[in-house]
């Protein structure tokens, strides 16, 4: 399936009224995961109170010890800190990089704004070296967009 084919699947999942948020977030990111060969974890890092600090939500994929993550640490960390997608074709040519497993060969990183404050991020990590393309950005720039509509 193509990203572009998976728009209206994540608008779908946006909709549903009876779920909670929790869900519908997981329901995405095991959308994404299934349909996208390359993306072997997805998950979801929100703002953790009034901490510096990121703190994980839902997520397909490996389990992670990674479930907070301070500002500026890693690739979710600095997304936190300069609001900006972050796509990493190759993981060991990264300082600041935290490993979750040493299949993870890229990573990309998309901060979710709600009304202009960046209150969290999609990760996506891939075993497959430099996988992520401009449609990447463009789609989870997209799906951010509507998990803004949730929070």
């Amino acid at each position: 399936m193509t990203l572009q084919e998976l728009k209206p699947q994540v608008k779908s999942i946006i909709a549903q009224q009876d779920v909670d948020v929790d869900a519908q977030l997981l329901k995405i990111c095991e959308l994404l995961e299934a349909n996208v060969d390359y993306y072997n974890w997805v998950g979801f890092y929100f703002k953790n109170g009034d901490k510096d600090e990121l703190k994980l939500g839902p997520y397909v994929g490996e389990p992670t010890d990674h479930t907070i993550i301070p500002f500026g640490k890693g690739i979710c960390g600095q997304v936190a800190v300069s609001n900006k997608n972050f796509v990493v074709p190759d993981v060991s040519a990264q300082d600041n990089y935290i490993a979750c497993s040493i299949t993870v060969k890229a990573e990309i990183v998309i901060p979710v704004f709600v009304n202009g404050e960046n209150v969290g991020q999609i990760d996506i990590d891939s075993n497959t070296p430099d996988p992520f393309t401009e449609d990447d950005e463009r789609f989870l720039e997209f799906v951010c967009k509507q998990v803004a509509k949730l929070l």
